[in-house]
């Protein structure tokens, strides 16, 4: 018997059982990264030139693998640490009881208090899982999730620099490669927001411009800098204010005509109740880090459906494979909006060897391949480890 194999009505499996045909957990591979920005990313809080992650691989008896990629708000020693305190829970286990194993992972000592951690760890495991399930069944993730309900997913330009000038020439790049939808980061001085905001709309012409100030508003702040922004025709503005008020957001939503993206505030499902019932927001911009997993994400996205609420795919500095690992949330979620957001492509180097995860004119098709459908270029990976090995931190 494999370590940590619990059978019929052993404490603490919940009534789970072993059928003859599971496949079983056999060890967590986990490597740090860090993950090099081919140019600093400016946002509200800070300058990153890059970020650390924790390459999470589900082993198996069968001799599948599950690739998944855990974020790491703080050090990825300390996301690593995390997970090898999950590893004997989950040893001996079947990949397929996800909802189980994710379950009795977040009620351990380790996570008490600490849900936003416990989702940001335990996401890249169950990412890996589904991608070892998939691999096993010969089938994509998506269609383990309910199926597609859409044949591509809308991404939006994400615009980079840090003056001006070089604002611009990523707009005007990002408009002649066909995106629809135009993102952009402010919350970076009056002044400076409302001369970028003008510019990139004056490059991008019709299309739709989404602006993010990373929670760095307050509320009469951001009623006054969002009525300032409103000649430019705003698609949304998202996250204005504290992540820790939905009345703060709501008192913004009820004061100003340009509709409002809730993000940071909203992580769980309780959380997507609670924004939804206080009719504090426009739209939702989630992730599975976020949410705690690909099957956390598809409840929240649920509850945001029932109120008329679209859902928006947000992106943390991640690469391919969480991208690919949302792809398949954003192809089988009904309520999914327009310009979702990829990030792989801001990396000097992505860990994805195959498939292309570039959208072509915004747009991004269905990933055919088993499991998550990605090959891992193990160079790459190499690479990042050794990157975080010496240091090599934002």
């Amino acid at each position: 018997m494999n370590a940590g194999r619990r059978g019929d009505g052993e404490p603490g499996t919940g009534g789970a059982s072993l059928c003859s045909g599971d496949i079983l957990i056999t060890g967590l591979r986990l490597t740090p990264l860090f993950l090099t920005f081919k140019e600093p990313y400016h946002w509200a809080g800070r300058v990153d030139h890059g970020s650390p992650v924790v390459l999470v691989e589900v082993e198996t008896d069968a001799g599948i693998v599950g690739i998944g990629e855990s974020v790491s708000s703080l050090a990825a020693e300390i996301t690593t640490a995390a997970l090898r305190v999950v590893e004997p829970l989950v040893l001996g286990q079947p990949i397929h009881d996800v909802a189980r194993l994710v379950h009795e992972a977040r009620h351990l000592g380790t996570f008490n208090h600490m849900p936003w951690f416990a989702d940001f760890v335990l996401a890249g495991f169950e990412m890996a899982l589904w991608d070892a399930i998939g691999k096993a069944a010969g089938q994509p993730v998506y269609r383990l999730l309910g199926g597609a309900v859409r044949d591509e997913v809308d991404y939006f330009g994400f615009v980079q620099g840090d003056t001006t000038e070089e604002l611009v020439e990523d707009a005007r790049d990002l408009a002649a490669a066909g995106f629809g939808v135009i993102y952009l980061k402010v919350g970076r001085g009056d002044e400076a927001d409302v001369r970028n905001t003008a510019a990139v709309r004056e490059v991008i012409g019709g299309r739709r411009l989404r602006v993010d100030p990373n929670c760095a508003w307050s509320v009469p702040d951001a009623i006054r800098m969002i009525r300032a922004l409103e000649p430019c025709d705003i698609d949304w503005v998202e996250q204005p204010t504290t992540l820790l008020s939905v009345t703060a957001l709501r008192q913004v939503r009820e004061a100003v005509h340009v509709p409002i993206a809730a993000d940071q505030a909203v992580l769980t499902a309780n959380d997507v109740y609670d924004f939804v019932r206080q009719r504090a927001c426009d739209a939702i911009c989630l992730s599975p880090h976020e949410a705690g997993g690909l099957l956390a994400f598809k409840k929240a996205a649920a509850i945001a459906e029932a109120a008329g609420i679209p859902i928006c795919l947000h992106g943390q500095s991640v690469s391919g494979i969480t991208d690919a690992a949302q792809h398949h949330l954003g192809l089988s979620t009904p309520n999914l909006t327009d310009g979702n957001q990829i990030m792989h492509q801001l990396l000097v180097e992505d860990l994805v060897a195959s498939p292309a995860l570039d959208p072509v004119a915004g747009k991004l098709g269905p990933i055919e391949g088993s499991g998550l459908g990605v090959e891992l270029d193990r160079d790459a990976v190499a690479r990042a480890a050794e990157a975080y090995a010496k240091g090599v931190r934002s």
